[in-house]
């Protein structure tokens, strides 16, 4: 591991804000002003606080871009992309992680319009249903990410509902007029600064998975992601020393934010890479850039500790888990291979994400640490399920509201400011939060509530250089079921049962059915893709009950 920075960020910005510190802590207190301001005037701000000629983004072409480039590129880009929308309308973006993707969002933004951040790998349905929501009638992509990806089948039917705006095309197209627009923005021109956007309007549209249903749009506003940025700030150290790798989607929000615009607003230098997915190559330029802050989930952050050869981990101090539970296993295995702590945390896209996050030094296994500073909650009590309750939150960081399909471009608000998560949660008395698990992902067996998440846990305990993932069905006799997938050829239900014997589980949480696959599906954010191991289960259980009728 490398040496411990010198001068933590939060010290220097504390500085540069003209704000007392004590000059020991490098926490700054969380002030909702300084959440008071659009997103295209907190780059500006930033470019002048740590220097244009900083670099601030790291490309997987080995492009580094400076804050002048940055925000030169974006002027000039937002200049020529005014053509396709009007001032408020959105536009979407549909692009791997990097800096085309960050470049973008800001441009769109340095002239009034709205980014909509599209997930490429959710499929074509979910694809127009979210165009359907959000009234984006533009999307804007790059010709080489459609080629490498062989998304042009898609494109082809995204074609039907907006218009497929290609990056290459705009910047072979640029005008005299664009060029200069790039130019006047590298001086923060007044009359921009008149016309930006109110910090409470929408700053970005995001949307869920769609895997319980069709994908809602999540409405951001700038306030709620600067508001997420400086709740992190003053929560986690970082340090100008600091090099941030963001593997993680953009469409996702725990990439946009705290893998994008966080270390821009901080002056950390961030490390783009197009895909999770490239576990040997991420491994390598984590080894290359020196990273020393990684963005992952659970299952990549193993792939990656087991693809990764000597020395390539060494540069890391710590890792920010999201998106689902650490197991202790991932742990153990990063333990093994590298001398770096895992933060765990929890956060939800209508939360800008970040709800809760462990801390240096205050880092609770088993839990996502402490409620980010600003942020209030209630639980509310669910049948079956003792000590623990329905989470609901509230803050500065919480969005505005909801599209649906069905009412495009209709916002709608939440009651009285509070998100009801979904998610089972415990509280104990210094504030820890442990997930139990979300409401829809227990099963009621014999009129017991059993945790699926604790289905998984045990399978990982036994088979942990495995994935496995715990679905309910239907039983006509105990009202559910549980079903195992898993890629584990040799898992079976005789030994899992003996290790929850032994170690005091439930049987209840012993699954009736293992299936095995062979790879257990995930979606591009990391996650379980549960909807389609819902379908695995269930074809599996009907093609059982087919050749037992036979």
């Amino acid at each position: 591991m490398s040496g411990a920075p010198t001068t933590p960020i939060g010290a220097s910005v504390a500085a540069a804000l003209a704000q007392p510190t004590d000059g020991k802590s490098s926490l700054v207190p969380f002030k909702v002003e300084r959440t008071h301001r659009s997103l295209i005037s907190a780059l500006l701000q930033a470019r002048r606080r740590f220097g244009g000629k900083s670099v601030a983004l790291w490309d997987a072409d080995d492009r580094q871009l400076t804050y002048d480039e940055l925000v030169r590129g974006a002027f000039a880009l937002g200049s020529a992309m005014r053509k396709y929308a009007k001032r408020g309308e959105t536009v979407g973006i549909m692009l791997p992680t990097g800096v085309g993707a960050v470049l973008s969002f800001f441009a769109i933004h340095s002239f009034g319009r709205i980014p909509a951040m599209l997930n490429f790998t959710s499929g074509a349905r979910n694809l127009k249903a979210a165009c359907a929501a959000g009234q984006i009638k533009v999307i804007a992509t790059a010709r080489k990410f459609v080629e490498l990806a062989k998304l042009e089948p898609l494109m082809e039917e995204l074609a039907t509902v907006a218009k497929i705006v290609y990056l290459e095309d705009v910047r072979e197209s640029l005008s005299t007029v664009d060029k200069v627009a790039a130019v006047v923005g590298s001086f923060v021109p007044h009359w921009a600064v008149r016309r930006w956007p109110h910090y409470d309007n929408t700053a970005v549209v995001l949307f869920t998975s769609g895997t319980e249903g069709d994908p809602k749009g999540v409405v951001l506003s700038h306030a709620n992601i600067l508001a997420n940025v400086e709740q992190v700030r003053a929560h986690i150290e970082l340090y100008p020393s600091d090099t941030l790798f963001n593997p993680l989607p953009t469409f996702h929000c725990f990439g946009l934010t705290v893998g994008a615009i966080l270390p821009l607003m901080l002056g950390v230098k961030a490390v783009c890479h197009p895909s999770p997915l490239q576990t040997k190559e991420i491994t390598k330029r984590i080894r290359k850039t020196k990273s020393t802050i990684l963005l992952a989930t659970d299952t990549f952050i193993s792939q990656y500790a087991r693809a990764s050869d000597e020395g390539d981990l060494a540069s890391l101090r710590l890792a920010v888990c999201g998106a689902e539970r650490v197991r202790d296993e991932t742990r153990q295995l990063l333990r093994r291979r590298c001398n770096m702590e895992i933060l765990e945390g929890y956060g939800v896209t209508e939360a800008a994400p970040v709800i809760a996050a462990n801390q240096p030094g205050a880092n609770r296994l088993g839990s996502v640490g402490r409620f980010m500073p600003g942020i209030d909650h209630k639980l509310e009590p669910v049948e079956g399920i003792p000590n623990a309750g329905r989470l609901f939150v509230k803050g500065p960081n919480v969005m505005k509201g909801y599209l649906k399909p069905d009412q495009p471009g209709v916002l709608l608000p939440l009651e009285d400011g509070w998100h009801d998560t979904g998610d089972v949660v415990a509280i104990d008395d210094e504030g820890y939060i442990a997930i139990r698990g979300r409401v829809k992902r227990f099963a009621k067996i014999g009129g017991e509530m059993v945790s699926l998440a604790v289905v998984e846990n045990c399978a990982s305990a036994l088979w942990p250089d495995n994935m496995h993932a715990a679905v309910a069905v239907a039983d006509g006799r105990k009202g559910e079921q549980i079903v195992l997938v898993t890629d584990c050829a040799a898992a079976n239900r005789t030994e899992l049962l003996a290790w929850a014997q032994n170690h005091g589980v439930p049987e209840l949480a012993v699954p009736r059915r293992i299936v095995q696959v062979e790879q257990v599906p995930v979606l591009g954010t990391g996650k379980t893709d549960y909807g389609t191991v819902q379908k695995a289960a269930l074809a599996s259980l009907a093609s059982t009950d087919t050749q037992a009728a036979e």
